[in-house]
């Protein structure tokens, strides 16, 4: 099949899931044209199969904001005829969903019909589109695409509460790819000494992400556990969680990362993972550092107890308990024997949301839409 992507190109969780997704299918030989302002982060595109196409939005001194969505529309117009696209796959429903209707709609008057596969990610529905300037359109957007997924069983439930929504939604999760993942760990000498414990935190720094509770988090587990803390991302919130780590004292144990390519790495050396976010549609992060074998403590919030199942891969508490996610990290980080059975578990889930597994799913759904299609022309 020739496959259209389209996608943020950050490192947010819908752009990494497109992309992974995307170099699943190239691999699996199909051809994958990845469509959006600038190169994915995780794409390669000396990759066999892949083909990345830039949306380029003209400066025009009458617009205050730039039209992307009428260029992203074009350029799907464009790059379907030109390379026979047999479906479009658009990630995040704003502006994704919307352009992409826009462009079915030009490709039927040029007599070519085009299933639209849109995949909601999280804030896309649960912050963003419940936005009155924007909940119509978004909408729309979804009741006319031709097929609806969900990274969570709890993104969907939100999407049919906050929305009016006629589509039948499919939860396909998010998944990883295990075989990035190892616990060679042969650059943690750099951040730790040979006792010391690695804790990690990896997100956009948001303030649904709640960094201050990381801080807080490790704040108290340092206390009893000899320990440092790897802060992975960027993000508004980031230069005040670093005020307050120096107002705590610990700004020594706390090390600032920024975004990195070396996300398996960083994740393999470390010892636990912190997530406790006050929104999250699925938790992706989390289950990178399940792949890698790393106990999870977080919020219970959204989809992440269809993740993190709390007392066998790690621990949950409600959003903003402190106390209890701090008791949690100090229990695993204190016994060895219950570490090592939690990091044993956190691999056994992970490998249930493994790219092997997932991606079929994703192949058998492609299918059916195009058949879908095909069979009403």
């Amino acid at each position: 099949m020739n496959i259209g992507i389209v996608c943020y190109p950050t490192f947010g969780g819908s752009g990494v899931l497109a992309t992974e997704l995307g170099k699943y299918l190239a691999k699996t030989g199909h051809n994958v044209h990845f469509i959006t302002y600038s190169q994915p982060v995780r794409l390669d595109i000396l990759e066999s199969n892949i083909y990345y196409h830039e949306v380029n939005v003209q400066d025009y001194p009458l617009f205050q904001y730039q039209p992307y969505e009428l260029a992203l529309s074009s350029k799907m117009v464009n790059v379907t005829l030109k390379y026979k696209l047999d479906l479009l796959h658009v990630h995040y429903a704003i502006p994704h969903a919307y352009a992409a209707f826009m462009a079915k709609q030009i490709l039927k008057d040029k007599g070519v019909n085009i299933p639209v596969i849109t995949t909601l990610h999280g804030t896309d529905i649960t912050l963003v589109g419940k936005n009155p300037s924007y909940q119509e359109a978004v909408n729309f957007s979804i009741n006319h695409s031709d097929v609806v997924t969900s990274v969570s069983q709890s993104l969907k439930e939100d999407t049919l509460e906050i929305f009016d929504i006629q589509r039948h939604i499919e939860v396909i999760h998010n998944f990883v790819d295990l075989s990035l993942y190892n616990r060679v760990a042969d650059c943690r000498k750099n951040f730790a000494s040979e006792n010391q414990k690695i804790i990690c935190h990896i997100s956009n720094f948001r303030e649904v992400k709640r960094i201050d509770n990381v801080v807080d988090v490790f704040y108290k587990v340092q206390q009893e556990v000899d320990s440092v803390l790897l802060m992975i991302g960027e993000g508004p919130e980031k230069e005040k969680s670093r005020e307050q780590a120096q107002k705590l004292g610990i700004l020594d144990k706390v090390k600032y990362l920024g975004k990195t390519s070396e996300i398996e790495r960083v994740l393999c050396m470390s010892d636990l993972f912190l997530l406790p976010s006050e929104k999250e549609s699925f938790g992706l992060s989390a289950l990178e550092a399940m792949a890698a074998g790393v106990p999870v403590v977080s919020s219970n919030t959204g989809g992440i107890p269809e993740v993190n199942i709390d007392g066998q891969t790690g621990f949950t508490a409600d959003v903003g308990d402190v106390d209890r996610m701090a008791k949690g990290a100090i229990i695993l980080l204190q016994d060895e024997e219950k570490m090592s059975a939690f990091s044993k578990n956190a691999r056994a889930q992970a490998e249930k949301f493994s790219l092997d597994f997932i991606g079929p799913k994703y192949l058998d759904l492609y299918k059916n839409a195009v058949s879908s299609v095909k069979s009403t022309v």
